[in-house]
């Protein structure tokens, strides 16, 4: 899935030149991202994102392929050589069951190695006809199938641009927010001043993120900013009622 991706959609692409197919999915680029994913042979859909948000979006892309394994892919992530190799034989031997791949974020050119962007397991390779996909932000997978680990890893190039970091932090407070709203949660300002802190505590002490240094800090900080805006956007959602 991009928007406004011209920036990574070549490394990404480059990443995943082993599979038969590639199809990007554009809610809206105003940018180069539509050329440079086509010179290197990846078919560009243009599909607004609706109200069902990225699980819309991912759901409309499993519309646009026949392949009977996929696997989602997005923009500033990058697949190792070994994960690729995996990955064909898996769609190779058809043996039907869902993937996590490990997820080692790059921030800045720092790979962070604890906190809110310690290494993670995501769900991405599947049988095309075994998914569905729900949450219009922090989406997942609906299956019946047993999850499996692939011992290959990606690489997510997370953030190389302050710009665009503030571009998402505005887009997921937000959607976070609308969320929150939708599903009849209420926001105190005892939320906006509690939630915040313990937040940075967990991620920079309990889950060490200190030991990743300055962007440790910097991160967990920024952490603390992202659940306050999004308990500051709930809370005004709240007096818009009125």
């Amino acid at each position: 899935m991009t928007k406004n991706e011209e920036a990574n959609i070549e490394d990404c692409i480059k990443s995943a030149m082993f599979a038969d197919e590639i199809i990007v999915i554009d809610s809206g680029s105003t940018d180069n991202t539509q050329a440079k994913a086509e010179a290197l042979g990846a078919r560009f859909v243009v599909h607004p994102m609706g109200d069902e948000g990225f699980a819309g979006q991912r759901n409309f892309a499993l519309t646009q392929t026949n392949a009977k394994w996929v696997f989602y892919l997005d923009a500033d992530e990058r697949l190792t050589q070994e994960a690729g190799e995996e990955i064909k034989a898996i769609a190779h031997s058809d043996k039907k069951a869902a993937y996590r791949i490990k997820r080692i974020n790059v921030l800045f050119g720092q790979m962070m190695k604890y906190g809110a962007h310690a290494p993670d397991w995501s769900s991405r390779l599947y049988p095309r006809d075994s998914i569905h996909w729900i949450g219009k932000v922090h989406e997942h997978v609906e299956t019946s199938l047993p999850y499996h680990d692939l011992a290959g890893v990606m690489h997510h190039h997370t953030y190389n641009d302050w710009g665009r970091y503030f571009e998402k932090f505005n887009q997921y407070t937000t959607l976070m927010a609308d969320l929150m709203h939708t599903q009849g949660k209420r926001a105190s300002f005892a939320d906006i001043l509690f939630h915040p802190i313990f937040a940075f505590f967990r991620f920079y002490i309990l889950r060490l993120g200190l030991l990743d240094g300055k962007q440790g800090l910097i991160f967990a900080l920024n952490h603390y900013f992202y659940t306050m805006i999004k308990y500051v956007k709930l809370y005004y959602k709240q007096w818009e009622e009125k």
